[in-house]
């Protein structure tokens, strides 16, 4: 099988290529030829919905597919019409090439004959341990498309109007009929002139150059439900970019990163920590005051206790995301050996060894004074 290389050569990349590959290719190329970069070079734009075309073909793997055994012809019907300005299924993968968002999976929707929807965002969120146990309000900033004031988001200079398009007459949309290797097929697709909105511009809005939006610095307050873990998600619904000539905005994504913290691990709801404690308190039995994450907490001691014992400290783990109550503290005993003995706690340490019939060194001391006996 021949498989046609139009929308690879595009890309730069070869006809075997992996999703990963085509999609950074992608971006590369987007953040070089897009007319923010640019400034509005025709021949730059030109080629940049080129690539966008060919991206929207080889990112989905049935239109690839088909792309590969028939070129061109084989996807026309679906592909034609894509506009990378009126929020396709691009333009999450195009806030992802300049400001490190993605479009969450989901593809921003348009209705027809309106404005389209956002794409969705994402961003990520550090927490400390104990912001992720109890909750927290945290306020963060992200740079995101928000409507432009100047225009109010209708992309139109101030003082001008949008137009009923002249290609679509208003409807947002084109029917073509193509010569396929199935017969004749009559398709609907977004205008290309208007992208779906059924208006044009005549006077673009000199700020947002028609679009309607611009990209700027917002602060967010995010509220932490208590109980969160490390690489889960909250969905901020509308609170992503804005969409194109005034559409809703899509939702942004924020993906939690927590800092470990010294002296716990997590393991689901349950926490795990580690008490040291005395040779002397673990033989004789004590009450060891421990310090959870709501405060000290006394820990009674059996006589004997050994190091490697579990004591089960019910509910002061972590709070459950989903329902009522926390986990458990699970605390490992862990005796200390005593260092830096005094000649007194040695001596007491001796006279036990001896009652229990347990072999021990000789003084340090016992040694040089037999030494000098010897050779005196």
């Amino acid at each position: 099988m021949v498989v046609s290389s139009e929308y690879y050569d595009l890309l730069g990349v070869p006809t075997d290529a992996s999703d990963d590959q085509i999609k950074r290719a992608y971006r590369r190329l987007a953040r070089q030829l897009h007319p923010d970069s640019t400034g509005g070079d025709p021949e730059a734009e030109a080629r940049f919905k080129e690539v966008v075309r060919a991206y929207e073909v080889l990112r989905d793997p049935q239109r690839r597919a088909r792309y590969d055994r028939f070129g061109p012809e084989g996807t026309d019907g679906s592909a034609a019409g894509f506009d990378p300005f009126g929020g396709g299924g691009g333009l999450g993968d195009l806030f992802d090439a300049f400001f490190g968002m993605a479009g969450g999976g989901r593809a921003p929707g348009r209705g027809r004959g309106g404005p389209a929807r956002g794409a969705d965002a994402e961003i990520v969120l550090e927490l400390d341990f104990r912001e992720a146990v109890f909750g927290a309000h945290r306020e963060l900033t992200v740079d995101v498309a928000v409507s432009c004031a100047s225009c109010g988001g209708t992309g139109a200079r101030r003082g001008t109007t949008l137009v009923r398009c002249s290609d679509c007459g208003g409807s947002g949309e084109l029917r073509r009929v193509r010569q396929s290797i199935l017969g004749q097929v009559v398709s609907a697709v977004a205008c290309p002139r208007c992208g779906g909105t059924g208006e044009s511009v005549p006077s673009p809005c000199a700020d947002c150059r028609g679009e309607g939006r611009r990209v700027e610095s917002k602060t967010l307050t995010v509220d932490v439900p208590a109980g969160v873990d490390n690489g889960a998600t909250l969905r901020l619904t509308g609170r992503g970019p804005a969409g194109p000539r005034g559409g809703p905005p899509g939702d942004l994504y924020v993906h939690l990163s927590v800092r470990a913290d010294e002296r716990f691990a997590r393991e689901g709801d349950d926490l795990h920590g580690d008490l040291h404690v005395s040779m002397t308190q673990a033989a004789l039995g004590a009450v060891v005051d421990f310090e959870t994450l709501d405060g000290p907490e006394p820990v009674t001691l059996a006589p004997g206790t050994q190091t490697g014992t579990v004591v089960r400290m019910r509910g002061r783990g972590v709070p459950h995301v989903r329902g009522r109550g926390r986990g458990d503290l699970l605390v490992t005993v862990v005796v200390d050996t005593p260092t830096g003995l005094s000649r007194s706690q040695q001596d007491l340490l001796r006279r036990l060894a001896e009652e229990r019939g347990e072999t021990v060194d000789p003084p340090a001391d016992g040694i040089v004074s037999r030494l000098r006996s010897a050779f005196g």
